[in-house]
């Protein structure tokens, strides 16, 4: 009898998000922990400049990632630099394709990648050689053809492939994790605005519900 493939949570989520960073590095981390490392993430594309129409505001995103650092994460987002958002999040996506393309380690390993350099390193993760960079850390080839190529329009079936996708499977936002038990919006955090500011609280509860959907046996 064959071995039963690995379990694998699925998240829909966009690059620019930073609660999708948070929400990554604490299943990791719970991951970790329970000792369950064959448990892949599977990171795909919900470009929410397709969804919206239209550009993240790197001004609205550094207001989010204030308001996650000083009331839930004190530890993150160190080196984000507004200054420095990516235009769009379309060829980092199809960096990570790619390297889902290898396998899902390699994937996920690229996917994580991308966001600690944008919001910890301060990069510019449309820039063709921030992507290059990362593609022959985690020896993903011909990287830096393909961002090339996107710098002058290329075009992303990836990416468009994911929305569809995420669309059919009634994803509501950024991050929407699927896992054996079940489907989850933002799990990590409990978000509400109040006088206009976000309020922002772990969600341990509903953090614990999801950890055990992704790791019961």
């Amino acid at each position: 009898m064959a071995a039963a493939a690995p379990p694998v949570i699925e998240v829909f989520a966009d690059v620019g998000c930073p609660f999708t960073h948070v929400g990554l590095l604490r299943l990791v981390a719970v991951r970790r922990e329970a000792g369950r490392e064959e448990v892949r993430l599977r990171v795909r594309a919900w470009p929410l400049e397709l969804v919206n129409g239209t550009p993240l505001d790197p001004a609205f995103i550094a207001e989010e990632v204030a308001d996650i650092r000083d009331q839930v994460a004190p530890d993150l987002f160190s080196g984000f630099r507004a200054d420095h958002f990516p235009r769009t999040s379309l060829p980092a996506f199809v960096l990570a394709g790619d390297a889902y393309a290898i396998d899902d380690a390699t994937g996920e390993a690229v996917s994580l990648a991308v966001r600690h350099a944008l919001f910890e390193d301060g990069l510019d993760v449309a820039d063709p050689e921030v992507l290059a960079a990362i593609a022959e850390r985690h020896g993903v080839p011909s990287a830096r053809e393909r961002a090339e190529a996107d710098r002058h329009g290329g075009d992303h079936p990836g990416p468009l492939a994911d929305l569809a996708e995420g669309r059919r499977r009634g994803v509501i936002g950024s991050p929407h994790f699927f896992t054996p038990g079940g489907d989850f919006f933002c799990p990590a955090l409990d978000i509400a605005k109040v006088d206009g500011h976000l309020h922002i609280t772990a969600d341990l509860e509903g953090f614990d519900a999801f950890a055990r959907a992704c790791f019961a046996r």
